[in-house]
């Protein structure tokens, strides 16, 4: 048995926010509906998710110029993170994305939701690694972040 749902955020490999997803019983009674991931459809809903992607598709002009100022200053500009570190360079626990979230904004850079970085694999050692962070539907960008140890 399939159910119908709207989703309410950006779900990874499902669809994002807005969208009208058909997926498995137990995972949305399970997994997306106790997480408020999803709501259940309705023709009501449905209307309004219309409403919304015609308003949506308005703003979205606007929004694509400023992911794209926000994909070039993270293009440009390296982010560096300072974390506790032991002498052979390994991080005690492992740069969180909240912490490259913050790490942006006090650089000057854009504010990027924290909930939009991908850190693949997990940063847990000092130097220069690599971050993707999805700033709009059509655009991502990589950030450079140099992690260095903590005095």
């Amino acid at each position: 048995m399939t159910t119908k749902l709207i989703l309410t955020h950006d779900v990874s490999h499902l669809g994002s926010a807005g969208e009208v997803v058909e997926v498995k019983d137990g995972y949305a009674r399970n997994y997306l509906l106790p997480r408020k991931l999803a709501a259940p459809w309705t023709k009501g809903a449905q209307r309004q998710i219309d409403q919304m992607a015609e308003a949506r598709r308005k703003r979205s002009i606007a929004s694509l110029e400023h992911a794209q100022t926000a994909r070039a200053w993270l293009q440009e500009n390296v982010v560096t993170v300072s974390a506790t570190a032991g002498d052979n360079g390994r991080l005690f626990g492992a740069v969180t994305t909240a912490t490259l979230a913050d790490a942006v904004k006090a650089a000057g850079g854009p504010a990027v939701d924290r909930r939009k970085i991908q850190v693949v694999p997990p940063i847990k050692s000092t130097g220069r690694h690599s971050a993707s962070v999805r700033l709009h539907a059509d655009v991502v960008a990589p950030i450079e972040v140099n992690v260095v140890p903590a005095r």
